[in-house]
């Protein structure tokens, strides 16, 4: 018996839609990883992107638990001698919520090629309107 490897043409993709009002951030990014990796399919297969897209409406109202607002520090640096910048997840959540979204999906994807590949069928939104319409997305309950 051989194992059925899936073409490209083969791989059906979906567009979904998830509300992250109220969500759990950890929760949401885990669970919206797996359906762009393709883990929710049957044809799951590690080394090949599978997945399907993802629209994440409403970033600015997702919740954390614990001390994690002021205490999850994030670091970014432009390469230039001492320009580090931090910025703490309340921060991020109130200027870029769109960023603190994609910056959790993206730790739970591979790392190489394949994951930015995965990463390239996420769309995220601040407010509660996204123009994928045409796409016909459904909506996706965890």
């Amino acid at each position: 018996m051989k194992t059925y490897i899936p073409s490209a043409p083969a791989i059906e993709r979906k567009w979904y839609v998830v509300d992250a009002t109220d969500m759990t951030l950890g929760r949401l990014a885990s669970e919206v990883a797996k359906v762009l990796r393709g883990k929710n399919k049957p044809i799951y297969t590690p080394f090949l992107d599978t997945g399907d897209y993802v629209i994440v409406l409403n970033a600015g109202k997702v919740k954390v638990t614990g001390k994690k607002l002021d205490q999850k520090v994030y670091f970014s640096h432009s390469e230039y001698p001492g320009n580090a910048k931090y910025a703490t997840l309340r921060e991020m959540l109130e200027k870029r919520p769109v960023k603190a979204v994609e910056h959790a999906i993206r730790g739970m994807l591979p790392g190489g090629p394949l994951g930015r590949q995965m990463f390239t069928k996420l769309y995220v939104y601040e407010g509660s309107e996204h123009e994928h319409a045409a796409q016909k997305p459904e909506k996706l309950e965890f």
